[in-house]
């Protein structure tokens, strides 16, 4: 019984990671839906954006604030700097763009847009000098063919709509509100597009701020607050009347509650301790989970129209995703191979001091019995 508690345990920690961003997806897939329902009765995306941080904020401070009192850092001004802008990567600017881009495609489309973040994300650490691709071996081949597979996914799915996709199923659930999309399809693309551009960029720096302030739900409160901030005059800017900001007892506050409390709180603290342990890269892998999820009940629960330039740039994204990560894992295995020698190294350093350790016993055992006969 002990053995295979201590078996189930290891296997535990060692998916723990895995499990959770599985996880995160199923939450994400939901997400689209309920604000999908939300927007259709009128919420405004930039009021739900900021009404969702401020949740987001409250919910996790408290745990922020006991839980990682001891290992939390200074807060000086440089690094404050630093949160603002990670929060108008990760926050404002991106998830405003990406809403807003509900009003005028589907949420099929925005999940299948999503799985671009890994190529953008790999574009943008090569044109800052943070990744380098070696052309002549197959895995860097493969991170330049998967990168622009994705893109050219992302060309399918924006430019070319085709025929709906017939639904022989009556929808089991009806979202309420009105269910015509107001579809713009170009500019709901530009803002989606523009969003995983930023989002990619967020996914690098937030790497590079845990180095520097490696408490992750501290910096998940932060992120919520400033980005809470930075859209509500983002949206007193865009939208001058009050009557957006007043909220019902209805799906709109679930909504709000929802992602507050679920997706930008819990989620992103998942998402930050994920992309500590094992890198941005792994975060990004799970991304189709949702893709496929949200695709499966928009066109077999909900009745939603299923476009074939959705269907098949989909499907080139996916494949054009998992290229570049088979790509990655070559970084891994070249990490593995220069830290190889010097761990060897280091085996045999202490073993030769344990050897030199043990004939200077050998020596000195020898030459007390000679001492003792010379008294």
């Amino acid at each position: 019984m002990g053995v295979q508690l201590c078996e189930f345990l290891s296997t535990y920690s060692r998916f723990k990671p895995h499990f959770l961003m599985v996880m995160t997806q199923v939450g994400y897939a939901f997400l689209y839906f309920i604000t999908e329902a939300s927007f259709n009765r009128g919420l405004n995306p930039h009021v739900y954006i900021t009404y969702r941080h401020i949740v987001s904020g409250f919910a996790v401070l408290p745990f922020a604030y006991f839980l990682e009192r001891k290992v939390r850092p200074k807060l000086t001004l440089a690094l404050f700097a630093e949160i603002f802008v990670l929060s108008l990567l990760g926050v404002s600017l991106t998830l405003n763009m990406y809403f807003a881009s509900l009003k005028y495609t589907s949420p099929t489309f925005l999940a299948s847009m999503v799985n671009t973040i890994a190529s953008l994300t790999l574009i943008i650490a090569v044109v800052l000098r943070l990744e380098v691709i070696d052309i002549k071996s197959i895995r860097g081949v493969a991170k330049v063919l998967g990168t622009v597979v994705s893109l050219a996914g992302v060309m399918t799915m924006t430019l070319y709509r085709g025929p709906a996709v017939k639904n022989q199923w009556s929808a089991i659930i009806h979202i309420g509100g009105n269910s015509t999309i107001q579809e713009n399809w170009l500019k709901g693309s530009v803002l989606v597009v523009a969003s995983c551009i930023t989002w990619s960029m967020w996914y690098i720096m937030q790497a590079i701020t845990l180095k520097r302030y490696p408490a992750p739900l501290s910096l998940t409160t932060w992120m919520s607050f400033v980005g809470a901030a930075q859209s509500a005059v983002f949206t007193v800017i865009v939208q001058h009347k009050p009557k957006p900001w007043a909220i019902g007892f209805n799906i709109d506050l679930w909504a709000i509650i929802y992602s507050g409390v679920v997706c930008s709180g819990l989620i992103v603290f998942i998402q930050l301790w994920c992309t500590e342990k094992k890198g941005p890269v792994f975060v990004t892998m799970f991304n189709p989970v949702s893709t496929v999820l949200v695709a499966v009940l928009a066109y077999f629960v909900l009745g939603e129209r299923l476009y074939m330039g959705s269907v098949i740039g989909g499907v080139i994204v996916i494949f054009g995703l998992y290229t570049v990560l088979w790509g990655k894992e070559g970084d891994k295995e070249l990490q593995t191979e220069l830290h190889a020698p010097s761990s060897s190294s280091d085996e045999e350093q202490k073993e030769t001091k344990i050897q030199i350790s043990s004939m200077e016993m050998v020596v000195k055992s020898e030459e007390k019995p000679k001492s003792d006969a010379n008294t």
